[in-house]
């Protein structure tokens, strides 16, 4: 082929392109503005391999979570714990259930007074917890779980105090009221708390943290209702067990299945084997609760292992998290998925 120019001198001259390499296919010229951008688009995909990442140096790319496991998972666990006991102690005392309503309501006191120790000893210093107080920020998780934790704690133990002494029972029954209120925040704040974070395992998994803490919290509650009070008043604690216990069961199963290849700190090591655990012990005291029916043993059994059920969760996933943030691939993989999905919108044609 041959293309026709003006030499220097104003003489047509012939510019022969027979041996000229052909072009390749992807690199040929689309006319229009559409065009350039499909053509950057198409280039940029075609023409640069992705990147293998291997972090800095062999560093992280976050930073650690300076979070221990018995301070930290204590806390999601006793907080959780206090919080749908309060809620349930209610409903006992409001049905004529006064054993249950004893149990559930000490049981809420001693839980909520242990998570503030485990938070305050994370913290270092107690004035470090008061001066979260100084502001509220809605937009904040722990902020706003700081004022709950606040509000709910001096409750819960009020009403406990009055229900064990006798005394000043019309305030121990507001006391019971506005804990049971507070409650629900008090189990599933922390789910929010944490999915907040940078930390892959717990932020991808923001949709169903809440549902599976609160799910975890009311088979908690339920199993200390079951261990403590007899089988002719534990009906709320049954069936705050058995909704809680399958909720929970459900939720993880499908936080697993969403996160796919980032759900791998949820199936290995210690956080693994923590959540198998946790499994382990939630579908045996269902099975439990369903077979044995009103048999004293196998209800304290079973509550037993709704305890041990919702500690081992939440201890797996506080771990999961942690190794999810020490491995480079977990934080630069979500990001590529979506960077990937923008580009392919990117390019589809309207």
């Amino acid at each position: 082929m041959s293309r026709t120019g003006t030499a220097t001198g104003g003489a047509l001259t012939d510019v022969r392109l027979d041996d000229a390499p052909d072009l390749p296919a992807e690199r040929d010229a689309v006319v229009g503005s559409a065009g350039r951008k499909n053509r950057r688009q198409r280039g940029e995909r075609l023409m640069v391999p992705k990147a293998d990442f291997r972090s800095y140096y062999g560093l992280p790319v976050l930073n650690q979570p300076t979070w221990e496991a018995p301070d930290i998972g204590g806390y999601l666990f006793l907080g959780g714990l206090a919080g749908a006991s309060s809620t349930l102690a209610a409903a006992a005392e409001f049905t004529g259930r006064p054993k249950l309503a004893r149990a559930l309501k000490a049981g809420a006191a001693t839980a909520i007074t242990g998570s503030l120790y485990n938070l305050v000893h994370d913290l270092g210093r107690p004035e470090r917890f008061i001066n979260m107080l100084r502001v509220v920020k809605v937009t904040s998780p722990m902020s706003i779980g700081s004022w709950l934790l606040a509000g709910y704690a001096p409750m819960a133990i009020v009403a406990a105090g009055t229900e064990v002494t006798g005394r000043f029972t019309m305030v121990g029954r507001l006391a019971t009221v506005g804990a049971a209120l507070l409650g629900p925040g008090i189990a599933s704040y922390t789910a929010a708390l944490i999915s907040n974070t940078a930390v892959p395992a717990w932020h991808e998994g923001h949709r169903e943290m809440p549902l599976l803490f609160v799910g975890s919290a009311a088979a908690s509650a339920g199993g200390l209702g079951l261990l403590v009070t007899p089988c002719a008043e534990a009906g709320p604690a049954r069936r705050a067990a058995l909704l809680g216990a399958v909720t929970e069961l459900a939720m993880t199963r499908r936080l697993e299945q969403r996160l796919g290849p980032l759900a791998e700190p949820m199936q290995q090591d210690t956080g693994g084997a923590l959540i198998r655990a946790g499994k382990a012990f939630t579908a045996t005291a269902v099975l439990t609760l369903a077979l044995a029916g009103r048999n004293r043993k196998a209800t304290v059994l079973a509550g037993a292992a709704l305890l041990a059920g919702s500690l081992c969760t939440r201890l797996g996933i506080f771990h999961a998290g942690l190794a999810s943030a020490k491995d480079p691939k977990y934080t630069v993989g979500p990001q590529r998925e979506r960077l990937d999905a923008r580009g392919t919108r990117a390019v589809v044609p309207t």
